[in-house]
């Protein structure tokens, strides 16, 4: 079929529009409790419990902008179909919220809508992630208007890996390869003329099999199977592997990051006697660096515990989690309901990526209680988490506090 007419560009964010919307979002997502601990230096005391906020926590600019896009889009095209490419953000509370809205997702686990499907008169939300470059060519295809939320962090990272590709260097990307964000980063990979490649290292033991090659070679079918669905399209190690450029899901830790280059860079200098053919830009996103050093600070002073609240599917957040593990009891929990009694707790194993329960979680007597969340957790989550677990503690009248 020959491609529909450009749809005509629509400015979402008119006042009027952001006034309906603003209203909208603070209610459903706005926690008075948390920005009243935040107004007091994010410590608060009731009865026997400390609760510590980390300095930097919940939505970003760019998962607030999201939202915000998404909710205008459901006032300004109300009597249009609406949907969504996967998840806004990783949030269930969020994306269940936009469900409840009549915003339908295309792709991904909730799936409920085929692209083949859609028409011209069809309203296609592009979450904060981006979506891969075939999966938004398919949307234009079928003519619809487009409401592109994607976070700038993300679109600067397209633009290296753009930039690397039109030099033929390969992407050498830190991230999970089936994540969205980092499908979406690949696609771009993938450009000039389709030329360029990738290839996606998860950690950093992932990061030294690459090392190890750049410096000795090796078996090229055994790291192709072990590559294969990290690697783009006739991906070759003897070939491109000569000029890499490194770049990442803009989520990771920056540490890990830092140390994915470090020794990426070494390995090429080993086989070349220079880093000629070694690129690197930092793109770990401001945000992320935020909450991740806010953490740090806290737990350079640390709680008797930590809870770390976000989806369990939110990479950010899993790396909370991590960093919180190491130097206190930490719980990675998705919401309240995870605080099953004083003795019992629901949280998420981000090594074993399952559900599970502990008992004796939380102390008795005097206790002191670290909070942050990920990016894309709401503040009113936050709030509820904090309601349960004063009344766990026995602290009366958490309705008023």
């Amino acid at each position: 079929m020959s491609a529909p007419a450009p749809t005509k560009r629509v400015n979402l964010r008119t006042p009027e529009v952001m006034e309906e919307v603003q209203a909208a979002v603070e209610s459903h997502y706005h926690s008075p409790m948390v920005e009243r601990l935040r107004a007091s230096g994010g410590v608060g005391r009731f009865g026997e419990v400390t609760v510590r906020l980390a300095k930097q926590f919940g939505f970003c600019y760019g998962v607030e902008r999201a939202i915000d896009l998404a909710y205008a889009a459901r006032k300004v095209f109300a009597d249009r179909e609406i949907y969504l490419v996967g998840e806004i953000i990783h949030n269930p509370d969020v994306n269940a919220q936009l469900a409840a809205m009549g915003i339908r997702t295309l792709t991904g686990s909730c799936k409920l809508a085929d692209i083949d499907r859609l028409s011209p008169e069809d309203v296609v939300i592009i979450p904060a992630f981006g979506a891969e470059v075939a999966v938004q060519e398919r949307i234009k295809q079928r003519g619809c208007q487009i409401v592109d939320t994607t976070c700038g962090d993300v679109m600067s990272v397209w633009k290296r890996v753009r930039q690397y590709a039109s030099d033929g260097v390969t992407s050498i990307i830190h991230g999970k390869a089936d994540h969205e964000e980092t499908r979406a980063t690949s696609s771009r990979a993938r450009s000039a003329g389709g030329a360029g490649h990738f290839l996606v290292v998860y950690n950093l033991a992932e990061a030294d099999e690459v090392c190890a090659y750049l410096r000795d070679g090796g078996d090229r079918a055994a790291f192709l199977e072990k590559f294969r669905h990290a690697c783009s399209e006739e991906f070759d190690p003897d070939v491109h592997l000569q000029k890499i450029g490194v770049a990442n899901q803009t989520t990771m830790l920056r540490s890990e990051t830092e140390e994915v280059q470090r020794r990426l860079r070494a390995a090429v200098v080993a086989r070349d006697g220079s880093d000629a053919n070694f690129r690197v830009f930092d793109t770990i996103c401001g945000a992320t660096q935020e909450r991740q050093d806010a953490l740090l600070e806290m737990l350079a002073s640390p709680p008797d515990l930590m809870l770390v609240v976000g989806g369990y599917n939110s990479s950010n957040t899993t790396h909370l989690a991590d960093m919180a593990k190491e130097k206190v009891p930490a719980y990675f929990i998705l919401n309240a309901a995870c605080l099953e009694s004083a003795d019992r707790i629901r949280h998420f194993d981000t090594h074993a990526q399952r559900e599970v329960s502990a008992s004796g979680w939380l102390p008795c007597g005097p206790i002191t209680v670290g909070i942050t969340a990920g990016a894309s957790c709401p503040s009113n989550l936050i709030e509820d988490v904090l309601l349960k677990l004063l009344r766990l503690k026995g602290v009366p009248n958490t309705a008023t506090v």
